[in-house]
């Protein structure tokens, strides 16, 4: 059989199992509902590597273009900026971050629900994934490992954000529907100690080798960098320090962008794992959703604030922000990713872990266990690259609060790190309660989807404030 009609019956194939596996309704998520009946055996799926490798590109090209953490208006970068204190919504539309913005977030809010079961349905993606690739008898034994270490990062990579958004919730690693609708929920620490377990896992099976170009697949680093951000949030800074460590030790793969416009370009050097545009030519959702060029913004600009945060002579704020002004007043936009328009080729992909974060997670580790010169080299490393002087802190306050300071100023409008920031330092309340009207101490956690509690009693009781 020709190469070309081979490649004709993978597709067919994998189209079918996939879209089984996202057959699920949008008001339940897979711990409620059976095995999809279009779904095909694993046997037919996993059988063949090609297949098998297109299951998991299906789950990132939705991470990309719908779930999570997607540049849309649906995707963390927007909801959780509004939310906090990076962006100010100045839409009438009826778009989500409107709500998130005015913090008018509702367990029947939509985007609430959205949030929750397509980031559930891609879970049960992953399980599918590796209980085919566990069960096949004809893949290589080396792309089965490769395989079951994407989708049990994947599989962090989405529970790490949803125990971050709304605390306790159920953790399913199977796809049988009459175990996952009896799970109870489990709490965040809970969460995060069996993630760092799969991680551990999944630095053993994956190569660090990039098994595609520009950095689309996960590689071994990729894991640590999650398992380095989830030992930080769980207190865990000695694996983070280590985690971090060999990473940034990892030179001839990573080096930190010499320019900063080269920062988010698909080739920087910087970039640990990033999600490519569904169609070669386009660029970045982050693109389409933050530039523009008219005032009033149709949609949301950068907060004044955070414009204003940023020091006297950061490269940063001249290189990674663009203005619009009228003449009377200047709007502020993120122009990290500097192309809104389709090019020859993609020029820009979604970058979703930069080695920049595994230098402030390593000097955030080292000031929270004493070692404040490890941690103002680190923090010093970052700033130097920005065109700034060297941190003048000595205490290990005063340095805490620097880091927290330069990660708002480096992951400005990057997957509601300044959110997931404030809440891990305990002071999402003293810094949002002044400038959100609204904000209230329990607002640090989602609520639940009403429709899911209605559905699933495990899921009760619903998050305090709601």
């Amino acid at each position: 059989m020709e190469t070309r009609d081979k490649n004709k019956i993978r597709k067919v194939a994998y189209s079918i199992l996939l879209s089984g596996i996202f057959v699920v309704s949008s008001c339940e998520d897979f711990i409620d509902v059976g095995t999809p009946q279009t779904q095909l055996t694993g046997e037919t799926v996993f059988e063949d590597s090609a297949t098998a490798d297109a299951a998991m590109a299906n789950i990132y090209s939705k991470l990309q273009t719908d779930v999570l953490v997607t540049g849309g208006p649906n995707g963390l970068s927007v909801l959780m900026g509004a939310y906090a204190d990076e962006l100010v919504s100045y839409s009438n539309y009826g778009l989500p971050d409107e709500r998130f913005f005015t913090n008018n977030v509702l367990p029947d809010d939509a985007a609430v629900l959205a949030l929750w079961s397509d980031s559930y349905n891609l879970v049960y993606a992953a399980n599918a994934v590796m209980e085919g690739v566990s069960n096949s008898l004809s893949l290589p034994q080396a792309d089965k490992n490769r395989l079951l270490g994407e989708a049990l990062f994947v599989r962090s990579y989405i529970y790490s954000y949803l125990t971050g958004l709304y605390g306790s919730i159920p953790y399913a690693t199977i796809t049988d529907y009459t175990v996952n609708t009896a799970l109870s929920k489990k709490t965040t620490s809970e969460i995060n100690q069996l993630l760092i377990a799969d991680l551990q896992q999944a630095v053993t099976l994956l190569p660090s080798e990039y098994v595609s170009a520009n950095r689309v697949r996960p590689n071994k680093e990729t894991a640590m960098a999650l398992l380095a951000r989830i030992a930080l949030n769980e207190g865990r800074y000695d694996l983070a320090i280590e985690a971090s460590g060999n990473i940034i030790a990892q030179t001839s793969l990573y080096s930190l962008a010499s320019d900063l416009d080269n920062v988010f370009l698909t080739d920087s050097p910087s970039t640990l794992w990033q999600l490519a545009p569904a169609t070669e030519g386009l660029n970045t959702l982050e693109g389409e959703n933050f530039i523009f060029d008219t005032t009033p913004p149709h949609t949301r600009a950068l907060a004044n604030a955070l414009y204003n945060a940023f020091e006297e002579g950061d490269l940063r704020k001249e290189q990674w922000i663009g203005a619009v002004s009228d003449g009377e007043s200047s709007y502020y936009y993120a122009n990290k990713y500097k192309l809104m328009l389709p090019t020859g080729t993609s020029q820009e992909y979604s970058i979703q872990f930069r080695l920049e974060e595994l230098y402030l997670i390593r000097a955030e580790a080292f000031a929270r266990t004493g070692g404040l010169a490890q941690a103002l080299e680190a923090l010093n490393t970052i700033r130097s690259r920005a065109g700034l002087q060297e941190s003048t802190a000595q205490s290990q306050e005063a340095l805490l609060e620097a880091i927290l300071h330069e990660r708002r100023v480096e992951f400005f409008t990057e997957h509601g790190h300044r959110f997931f920031d404030l809440k891990r330092y305990d002071a999402a309340t003293s810094v949002l309660e002044p400038v959100k009207p609204g904000w209230n101490p329990t607002d640090v956690l989602l609520p639940l989807p009403q429709n899911e509690l209605n559905v699933n009693g495990n899921l009760l009781p619903q998050n305090n404030g709601y």
